[in-house]
Protein backbone atom coordinates (compact mmCIF):
# COMPACT_ATOMS: atom_id res chain seq x y z
CA UNK A 1 0.00 0.00 0.00
CA UNK A 2 0.88 3.47 -1.07
CA UNK A 3 1.22 5.51 2.42
CA UNK A 4 1.13 8.99 0.89
CA UNK A 5 -1.77 8.10 -1.73
CA UNK A 6 -3.76 5.10 0.52
CA UNK A 7 -3.81 3.05 -2.65
CA UNK A 8 -3.32 -0.67 -2.35
CA UNK A 9 -1.52 -1.04 -5.77
CA UNK A 10 -1.99 -4.63 -7.69
CA UNK A 11 0.58 -6.94 -7.41
CA UNK A 12 2.93 -7.66 -10.91
CA UNK A 13 0.87 -11.04 -10.65
CA UNK A 14 -2.60 -9.01 -10.02
CA UNK A 15 -1.64 -6.97 -13.12
CA UNK A 16 -1.02 -9.50 -15.12
CA UNK A 17 -4.13 -11.55 -14.48
CA UNK A 18 -6.15 -8.33 -14.47
CA UNK A 19 -4.57 -7.43 -18.41
CA UNK A 20 -5.20 -10.81 -19.14
CA UNK A 21 -8.98 -11.15 -17.92
CA UNK A 22 -9.53 -7.58 -19.23
CA UNK A 23 -8.34 -8.36 -22.55
CA UNK A 24 -10.20 -11.87 -22.84
CA UNK A 25 -13.38 -10.18 -21.76
CA UNK A 26 -12.84 -7.88 -24.56
CA UNK A 27 -11.49 -10.16 -27.34
CA UNK A 28 -14.36 -12.56 -26.47
CA UNK A 29 -17.26 -9.59 -26.47
CA UNK A 30 -15.72 -8.47 -29.68
CA UNK A 31 -15.92 -11.84 -31.26
CA UNK A 32 -19.19 -12.45 -30.06
CA UNK A 33 -20.40 -8.65 -31.48
CA UNK A 34 -19.19 -9.72 -34.91
CA UNK A 35 -20.41 -12.94 -34.92
CA UNK A 36 -23.97 -11.36 -34.52
CA UNK A 37 -23.14 -8.71 -36.88
CA UNK A 38 -22.22 -10.73 -39.61
CA UNK A 39 -24.71 -14.05 -39.11
CA UNK A 40 -27.63 -12.15 -37.75
CA UNK A 41 -27.58 -8.64 -39.20
CA UNK A 42 -27.49 -7.47 -35.18
CA UNK A 43 -25.89 -6.41 -32.35
CA UNK A 44 -25.02 -8.14 -28.92
CA UNK A 45 -27.45 -5.82 -27.39
CA UNK A 46 -30.31 -6.49 -29.52
CA UNK A 47 -29.95 -10.57 -29.22
CA UNK A 48 -29.70 -10.19 -25.45
CA UNK A 49 -32.86 -8.29 -25.46
CA UNK A 50 -34.62 -10.66 -27.57
CA UNK A 51 -33.41 -13.47 -25.09
CA UNK A 52 -34.63 -11.51 -21.89
CA UNK A 53 -37.76 -11.15 -23.33
CA UNK A 54 -38.05 -14.94 -24.83
CA UNK A 55 -37.87 -15.93 -21.16
CA UNK A 56 -40.21 -13.27 -19.60
CA UNK A 57 -43.73 -14.85 -18.42
CA UNK A 58 -45.88 -14.34 -22.05
CA UNK A 59 -42.63 -12.95 -23.53
CA UNK A 60 -43.34 -9.55 -22.24
CA UNK A 61 -41.64 -7.14 -19.57
CA UNK A 62 -41.73 -3.09 -18.20
CA UNK A 63 -39.00 -1.29 -19.85
CA UNK A 64 -37.31 -0.83 -16.09
CA UNK A 65 -37.22 -4.42 -15.73
CA UNK A 66 -36.02 -5.13 -19.08
CA UNK A 67 -33.27 -2.38 -18.11
CA UNK A 68 -32.22 -4.07 -15.31
CA UNK A 69 -32.20 -7.47 -16.54
CA UNK A 70 -29.87 -6.64 -19.80
CA UNK A 71 -27.93 -4.04 -17.67
CA UNK A 72 -28.79 -0.99 -19.74
CA UNK A 73 -29.77 2.31 -19.16
CA UNK A 74 -32.93 3.56 -19.98
CA UNK A 75 -32.08 5.42 -22.36
CA UNK A 76 -29.95 2.94 -24.33
CA UNK A 77 -32.59 0.73 -23.74
CA UNK A 78 -35.73 2.67 -25.04
CA UNK A 79 -33.45 3.98 -28.83
CA UNK A 80 -32.71 0.09 -29.03
CA UNK A 81 -36.15 -0.83 -28.47
CA UNK A 82 -37.29 1.66 -31.15
CA UNK A 83 -35.25 0.41 -33.66
CA UNK A 84 -36.49 -3.45 -32.35
CA UNK A 85 -39.65 -2.02 -33.10
CA UNK A 86 -38.91 -1.06 -36.24
CA UNK A 87 -37.79 -4.55 -37.56
CA UNK A 88 -40.86 -5.56 -35.99
CA UNK A 89 -39.65 -7.33 -33.66
CA UNK A 90 -41.27 -6.09 -30.30
CA UNK A 91 -43.61 -3.83 -29.84
CA UNK A 92 -44.22 -1.30 -27.21
CA UNK A 93 -47.29 -0.79 -25.23
CA UNK A 94 -48.26 2.20 -22.40
CA UNK A 95 -48.71 0.50 -19.14
CA UNK A 96 -52.51 1.41 -17.97
CA UNK A 97 -51.50 2.29 -14.46
CA UNK A 98 -48.84 4.38 -14.91
CA UNK A 99 -48.41 7.12 -17.86
CA UNK A 100 -44.86 7.11 -17.61
CA UNK A 101 -44.15 3.03 -17.50
CA UNK A 102 -44.07 1.10 -20.68
CA UNK A 103 -44.32 -2.40 -21.52
CA UNK A 104 -41.82 -4.59 -24.44
CA UNK A 105 -43.57 -7.43 -26.26
CA UNK A 106 -41.46 -9.96 -28.35
CA UNK A 107 -43.22 -10.04 -31.55
CA UNK A 108 -43.90 -13.49 -33.13
CA UNK A 109 -40.93 -11.67 -35.80
CA UNK A 110 -38.38 -11.44 -32.81
CA UNK A 111 -38.57 -14.48 -31.93
CA UNK A 112 -38.17 -16.25 -35.25
CA UNK A 113 -35.09 -13.58 -34.99
CA UNK A 114 -34.02 -15.37 -32.25
CA UNK A 115 -34.20 -18.86 -33.34
CA UNK A 116 -32.32 -17.60 -36.20
CA UNK A 117 -29.55 -16.51 -34.39
CA UNK A 118 -29.45 -18.23 -31.55
CA UNK A 119 -27.15 -21.60 -33.26
CA UNK A 120 -24.77 -19.77 -34.50
CA UNK A 121 -24.18 -17.50 -31.61
CA UNK A 122 -24.15 -20.71 -29.17
CA UNK A 123 -21.60 -22.17 -31.90
CA UNK A 124 -18.96 -18.60 -31.32
CA UNK A 125 -20.00 -18.99 -27.56
CA UNK A 126 -18.56 -22.72 -27.12
CA UNK A 127 -16.00 -22.53 -29.75
CA UNK A 128 -14.48 -19.65 -28.66
CA UNK A 129 -14.95 -19.66 -24.60
CA UNK A 130 -15.87 -23.34 -23.69
CA UNK A 131 -13.67 -25.01 -26.16
CA UNK A 132 -10.81 -23.32 -24.70
CA UNK A 133 -11.24 -24.56 -21.07
CA UNK A 134 -11.07 -28.13 -19.37
CA UNK A 135 -14.26 -29.37 -17.43
CA UNK A 136 -12.40 -28.20 -14.17
CA UNK A 137 -11.34 -25.14 -15.78
CA UNK A 138 -15.06 -24.61 -16.80
CA UNK A 139 -16.29 -25.37 -12.85
CA UNK A 140 -13.79 -22.71 -11.44
CA UNK A 141 -14.69 -19.84 -14.21
CA UNK A 142 -18.48 -20.17 -12.95
CA UNK A 143 -17.12 -19.81 -8.84
CA UNK A 144 -15.24 -17.01 -10.27
CA UNK A 145 -17.77 -15.33 -12.28
CA UNK A 146 -19.89 -15.92 -9.38
CA UNK A 147 -17.72 -14.37 -6.71
CA UNK A 148 -17.31 -11.52 -8.48
CA UNK A 149 -21.06 -11.17 -9.84
CA UNK A 150 -22.45 -11.61 -5.73
CA UNK A 151 -19.83 -8.49 -5.01
CA UNK A 152 -20.95 -6.17 -7.67
CA UNK A 153 -24.68 -7.11 -7.31
CA UNK A 154 -25.10 -4.84 -4.44
CA UNK A 155 -23.18 -1.78 -5.97
CA UNK A 156 -24.96 -2.15 -9.22
CA UNK A 157 -28.58 -2.36 -7.52
CA UNK A 158 -27.39 0.94 -5.53
CA UNK A 159 -25.81 2.75 -8.38
CA UNK A 160 -29.49 1.80 -10.52
CA UNK A 161 -32.06 2.96 -7.64
CA UNK A 162 -29.73 6.26 -7.62
CA UNK A 163 -30.41 6.76 -11.04
CA UNK A 164 -34.02 5.87 -10.72
CA UNK A 165 -34.09 8.47 -7.80
CA UNK A 166 -32.31 11.05 -10.18
CA UNK A 167 -34.32 10.80 -12.94
CA UNK A 168 -37.41 11.05 -11.09
CA UNK A 169 -36.42 14.03 -9.34
CA UNK A 170 -36.11 15.63 -12.36
CA UNK A 171 -39.49 14.78 -13.98
CA UNK A 172 -40.70 16.39 -10.78
CA UNK A 173 -38.37 19.70 -10.97
CA UNK A 174 -39.51 19.77 -14.91
CA UNK A 175 -42.86 18.71 -15.03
Amino acid sequence: MDLMSGTSWLSDEEQRVWRDFSAAVNMLRAHLEAQLQRDAGMPHAYYEILVVLSEAPGRVLRMSELASATRSSRSRLSHAVARMEASGWVRRESCPTDRRGAFAHLTAAGLAALEDAAPGHVEAVRASLFDALTPEQMRRLGEISAAIRDRLAPRCAEAEAEEMERLEDGERAGG
